[in-house]
């Protein structure tokens, strides 16, 4: 098993502020979980390139690039929580180019599966706008350079504990692309309801699961196992791309979810189940949130694990009542659009 890992020092160069918790320490958490769990060794580690121009506006605007460049060698406030420091646009160049590259690497045979440890994280930024810590959608570039490879459908999977608006909007309308997002509801963005399901040619092809604060590992595998998996099949993606949030992780200080590390390893072998069709098992994880640095290193790990093929762990328990009659409710509304959940 050919699994590639990416991480590079540029990653800790971007600065979002004194205090603010989407800090160069994140990167160094899941490294260091890696490392002392003994994977390291396992996992080929690419030299991370920037991701080019042409990448970049296959699904932001012009003025959206120029805007995160002009930022380059100042700090500029782009939002209350969002700012761009002197190294901004460099980390953020190669946070995207390392998801474009890893995306490249699978779908030429070069790996199989790569995780990459990208910062900035990407999935709040719209095609045209920056917020929540994101300067480029990194996910959202990778996809974009696939279908520009000739690939028919990619799924995407969000697990991070905040809705993926920008995902969502960049692809609201493409067929091509299912997007599929898992996350604490009524909580930031706002967005991420179950009726916003996509438009036009892209209508059924945004799915969102809106999760209640205090879900735990037993509810999110129920959530994955009867929702996210069939819906997958039903899909047959060629290529699997993960926004891989891990600040759903108990305790972490932005958010108000129960998921263990043992957990996080068991959605990272549903991903991989989904990607047991067309895809052939190819699939690139792109770190997003997470904020409890403990977390961060035993969270990453067990998902580097199950993606260099060790059975992914069984966390146990039960689902909470709550999360049994919200199936009902997410079926249907994939129903119209999913017949398979309609039976």
């Amino acid at each position: 098993m050919k699994v590639g890992c990416f991480d590079s020092p540029v990653f800790r160069e971007h600065d979002a502020g004194p205090g603010h918790p989407e800090r160069p320490q994140r990167v160094d958490a899941v490294r260091r979980g890696i490392e002392r769990s003994g994977l390291g060794g396992r996992l080929e580690w690419p030299l991370v390139r920037s991701a080019t121009a042409v990448e970049l506006l296959r699904v932001h605007a012009e003025e959206h690039v120029r805007a995160v460049e002009a930022t380059e060698g100042r700090t500029v406030p782009f939002d209350a929580d969002t700012q761009a420091g002197p190294r901004t646009y460099a980390a953020a160049l190669h946070a995207a180019g390392a998801v474009v590259d890893a995306t490249t690497r699978v779908l030429e045979g070069r790996l199989d599966r790569a995780f990459c440890l990208s910062r900035p994280p990407g999935h709040h930024a719209e095609s045209d706008r920056v917020m929540g810590f994101c300067y480029f959608n990194n996910v959202a570039v990778a996809a974009a350079e696939a279908l520009a490879r000739g690939v028919a459908r990619v799924l995407i999977v969000d697990f991070d504990v905040h809705h993926g608006n920008g995902t969502q909007e960049i692809f609201y309308t493409d067929p091509r692309v299912l997007y599929v997002s898992s996350h604490q509801f009524p909580f930031y963005p706002g967005t991420g309801l179950q009726l916003e399901q996509g438009s036009g040619p892209g209508r059924g092809y945004t799915t969102n699961l809106p999760m209640p604060a205090g879900s735990t590992d037993a509810d999110y595998l129920m959530v994955y196992r009867e929702i996210v998996l069939p819906l997958a099949r039903a899909f047959d993606p060629e290529l699997v791309l993960v926004s891989a949030g891990f600040d759903a992780f108990g305790g972490d200080p932005l958010a108000g979810m129960q998921l263990t590390a043992d957990g996080y390893g068991a959605l990272a072998g549903i991903c991989l189940e989904a990607a047991a069709g067309a895809a052939n098992g190819r699939a690139v994880l792109a770190l997003e949130g997470g904020y409890d640095l403990d977390g961060l290193a035993s969270s990453g790990a067990a998902v580097t694990r199950v993606l260099l093929g060790e059975t992914p762990p069984d966390p146990g328990g039960s689902a909470s009542t709550e999360i049994v009659r919200r199936l009902p409710l997410y079926r249907a509304a994939l129903a119209p659009s999913w017949p398979s959940f309609s039976r």
